[in-house]
């Protein structure tokens, strides 16, 4: 619940500040579809300035007394890097629901129920419940860490520090 409302409120500062330069990872996640967990950690990747901008602004109001803040810190040589993306699924959202009901002749409840069911089976993916800043919508922000590479990879993050192409450090 805790990582829900910290990711929620750091989602709203990186649309506030517009950042396309943050990334996020969580060193502690967890995968499988039992034991799913985006962990107790969640790290911030960018250019020092850029995290004093960042951490200057209010985003932890309300969360400082439930949070363990570290002192902004260099990547350690020799460090692996991977992406952290976004990856949706159709775990059955409002017109999913009724598109499939009507495709199937089944009522919204059955439709929902059958989408609901093969969802929890396949997702072995941590997630946040995050608020979106643009659309208003409540929705389960799923989170895949890939595979590790060598390199890192330059490229631009959207509001919730995910990215396709770039890669953060992993360690």
């Amino acid at each position: 619940m805790l990582m829900n409302a910290l990711y929620s409120k750091l989602h709203r500062a990186l649309f506030d500040l517009q950042a396309d330069d943050i990334g996020v990872s969580l060193p502690d996640h967890k995968t499988g579809v039992r034991a799913r967990t985006p962990g107790d950690r969640l790290r911030l990747h960018a250019q020092q300035s850029r995290l004093e901008q960042l951490m200057a602004l209010p985003w932890l109001a309300g969360m400082r007394d439930h949070v363990e803040l570290a002192d902004i810190a260099p990547v350690p040589a020799e460090v692996s890097h991977r992406r952290v993306v976004r990856r949706q699924f159709n775990t059955g959202g409002p017109s999913r629901v009724k598109r499939y009901a009507r495709r199937h002749d089944i009522s919204d409840e059955e439709a929902r129920q059958c989408m609901s069911a093969s969802a929890e089976r396949k997702i072995s993916l941590p997630f946040v419940q995050v608020n979106s800043r643009s659309s208003g919508q409540r929705f389960a922000l799923f989170i895949e860490h890939g595979q590790l590479q060598a390199t890192r990879v330059a490229g631009r993050f959207n509001h919730y520090g995910l990215s396709r192409e770039a890669t953060v450090p992993w360690f």
